[in-house]
């Protein structure tokens, strides 16, 4: 072998050990290149845009550094008041962003893409699958007198599955040290204390409402922010009693406004009543004993009392449930695709009108849009979460760590109770809609943490505690 090719060889080996070594001085030269190509050949008015490409690019550089920065930028974006068509928002764009690059920053780290091993990965991907092959049947003219959604609407329903499930699996894999979930919880905490605030203290409120999206504060925020500032208050022995009285407060207010200022609107205080009330009973099974005697003795009035109160709504959801049931019998394994059934319902009249409707339950939505096995898939994911949360609750350290599983264990409740009433979890396309993705994206975020812990619990490397 030449001295030539034994140099070259050498250098082969260095590039194929080393990917991110030769990797940046070839984009600082093809940024180099770039910027002297722009600026001979792109006209005057364009060159506005430059700053905002180099901002993004930078942007994008430190999401590949650091990836758990990912997390905090999904929380943050949540409030900004931007929506574009259809409330197309910017949390749907950072959680397709960030997935996107946390696909690529695995292949140029690892040379492929390696997914933690969890129980909860297999539900995931069959109800993301499901999503898919319901979006293709959808395609299909299951009603010769009534035309399917449009295409934008049933692509936009798909993204709903697929970013939703993206958000846990960047949690699940970003969120391995622990500080970033607690960071994570914290910011989304004292956001949360914020627009609470803003409930109690109208000018502040006032304020708020020009910047904070509405669409933020669905179901699942105040569910979320009730649960983990309770939770934290109740078992992260770790904060100081300042901060976990403050914490129980926040918890308190929100709960109150929900409750005693806003008690009409029921998916806004029910789950996170529900989320409490599992707290509670995970602090030690006398409390669990009382919560379930008492649960038994009061749900039938509890639940009677809900209805009474809005007793005209419940009997026409029943009525849209049955219909849509009936809508769905054609293809009731893979249901009619995302958003597509909306556009079916004229052909089937509610209490005599030909209009379209929604079924404003989550369940009842899941088996319209991608059939049984879609529901099954889903069902399946939350039992495979909650099974790991229980597991984990004894397993990981004292802190925020287990305050954090058992906040995951109550959320689990919450979520799927919020699910009864109405499509919080996964928006319908034609009801809490995109925008809705704002909250409704929390409980995949929070939930993929498990999963994280998992990992470090299974790896014999558990995560310090982070206050």
């Amino acid at each position: 072998m030449t001295e030539y090719s034994f140099r070259l060889a050498r250098l082969r080996h260095r590039l194929a050990d080393h990917p991110i070594s030769w990797l940046r001085p070839l984009v600082v030269a093809g940024v180099l290149l770039s910027s002297a190509a722009i600026a001979f050949a792109v006209p005057p008015r364009f060159l506005l845009a430059i700053p905002a490409l180099v901002l993004g690019l930078a942007v994008v550089a430190l999401f590949l550094h650091r990836p758990p920065l990912g997390l905090l930028a999904i929380v943050a974006s949540a409030p900004i008041p931007y929506d574009g068509p259809s409330q197309f928002n910017v949390t749907l764009v950072a959680v397709a962003g960030l997935v996107g690059l946390w696909v690529v920053g695995m292949i140029l780290r690892q040379g492929e893409i390696r997914l933690a091993p969890s129980a909860t990965m297999r539900p995931l991907f069959t109800l993301v699958v499901v999503a898919c092959l319901a979006f293709g049947v959808g395609q299909l003219p299951w009603y010769t007198f009534a035309r399917p959604a449009p295409m934008g609407a049933q692509l936009g329903g798909l993204s709903i599955f697929l970013l939703s499930a993206g958000a846990f699996l960047l949690t699940a894999h970003q969120g391995r040290d622990v500080r970033w979930l607690a960071r994570m919880t914290w910011l989304f905490l004292a956001l949360g204390a914020l627009y609470t605030a803003g409930r109690f203290v109208p000018p502040l409120g006032r304020q708020l409402s020009r910047l904070y999206a509405a669409s933020a504060a669905g179901s699942m925020f105040w569910a979320w922010l009730v649960i983990l500032a309770a939770a934290q208050a109740l078992f992260n022995r770790r904060l100081s009693p300042l901060w976990r009285v403050a914490l129980a407060g926040l918890a308190a207010a929100a709960l109150y406004y929900g409750i005693f200022q806003n008690s009409d609107w029921k998916s806004g205080w029910v789950p996170a009543a529900v989320g409490v009330a599992v707290l509670v009973a995970l602090a030690s099974w006398r409390s669990a004993l009382a919560v379930g005697i008492g649960g038994l003795a009061l749900a039938p009035k509890v639940v009677t009392r809900l209805i009474s109160t809005d007793a005209y709504s419940y009997s026409t959801r029943l009525d849209a449930w049955r219909i849509v049931v009936e809508i769905v019998k054609v293809n009731p394994v893979l249901g009619l695709g995302p958003a597509n059934y909306h556009w079916y319902t004229p052909l089937f009249p509610i209490r005599g009108y030909a209009v379209q409707f929604n079924s404003h339950n989550q369940y009842v939505d899941l088996i319209a849009q991608t059939g049984l096995l879609g529901l099954g898939a889903f069902l399946w994911f939350f039992w495979q979460v909650g099974r790991l949360g229980w597991w984990l609750r004894s397993r990981v350290p004292e802190g925020f760590a287990r305050a954090y599983v058992y906040a995951s264990l109550a959320g689990v409740a919450a979520t799927l109770v919020s699910a009864m009433l109405g499509d919080w979890v996964l928006p319908f396309f034609y009801n809490i809609n995109l925008g809705g993705f704002r909250a409704s994206v929390l409980p995949w975020l929070f939930l993929g943490g498990l999963v994280a812990l998992e990992q470090n619990v299974r790896h014999a490397q558990p995560a310090e505690g982070a206050e």
